[in-house]
């Protein structure tokens, strides 16, 4: 696909950088809206985002560098772009930093926000998938079948070859994942457990995704990086998901 979507003199509007912004506002006034509904403070939710925003993605390439530490030790500098994020690392540090934010500055209820942002995160995700495929990062394996799509004007996928589009299977799956854990949301549940339900559907859906793609993204054993941690989310969020059933609706 073409990323360079608009130019303007010596400014470029890119559309991976697009999505990403157009996500980001998406899981903000979505998140205000669910704040909004159950009673709690929404105007934090504008502070935190730029707190989780900004230290999620300096732990998503922290994470990169774990995995690619060997190419990291050779050149250090080649990494200090804009390219190359693992995505785990990006989600926890922002619900690390939320956390710290809302239990130690603002005394808010962490699991409430927990159930009400994670939603909005998959939504971002969703946005940035496609922000994915106009760029032709993350790209999927060689096919023949008639949904297979070449790209032309990539810096990361190969040009002309047709490939399988993992980017917009994973956009359209979690546009799914969010609308799941909204209706999810409408119930009465214990605080933590929408929440949960985002690592366990986002979990398995990755690691089937990860099964399609080509690029170079680090590996554990005969599983992709991705998948390896994938298998602690799961376990994680169905512990988070029935622990928090019979809990206190507090922290």
């Amino acid at each position: 696909m073409y990323n360079d979507l608009i130019t303007i003199g010596s400014l470029t509007i890119h559309g991976y950088g697009l999505m990403i912004a157009i996500g980001v506002l998406a899981a903000l006034f979505t998140s205000e809206y669910q704040a909004k509904k159950k009673g709690l403070p929404s105007d934090l939710l504008y502070t935190m985002t730029v707190i989780c925003v900004v230290f999620g993605f300096f732990c998503a390439k922290i994470l990169y560098i774990i995995v690619e530490w060997k190419d990291f030790i050779q050149d250090p500098l080649s990494f200090l772009t804009l390219n190359g994020f693992v995505v785990y690392g990006g989600v926890a540090g922002g619900v690390f930093i939320a956390w710290v934010y809302l239990t130690k500055l603002k005394k808010q209820p962490f699991w409430e926000y927990f159930d009400i942002v994670l939603p909005g995160v998959a939504l971002a995700q969703a946005f940035g998938r496609i922000g994915c495929f106009l760029a032709g990062c993350c790209y999927g394996r060689e096919t023949e079948a008639w949904y297979g799509i070449a790209f032309t004007n990539s810096n990361f996928a190969p040009n002309g070859v047709k490939l399988i589009p993992t980017q917009l299977i994973s956009s359209a799956g979690m546009f799914l994942i969010a609308a799941v854990c909204y209706l999810f949301a409408r119930k009465n549940h214990k605080p933590g457990r929408v929440g949960a339900l985002y690592m366990i559907l986002y979990a398995i859906g990755r690691s089937f995704v990860e099964e399609l793609r080509a690029d170079k993204r680090g590996a554990v054993g005969p599983l992709s990086t991705s998948q390896f941690i994938s298998i602690f989310i799961v376990i994680l969020g169905l512990v988070l998901f029935f622990t928090r059933k019979e809990r206190e609706t507090k922290d």
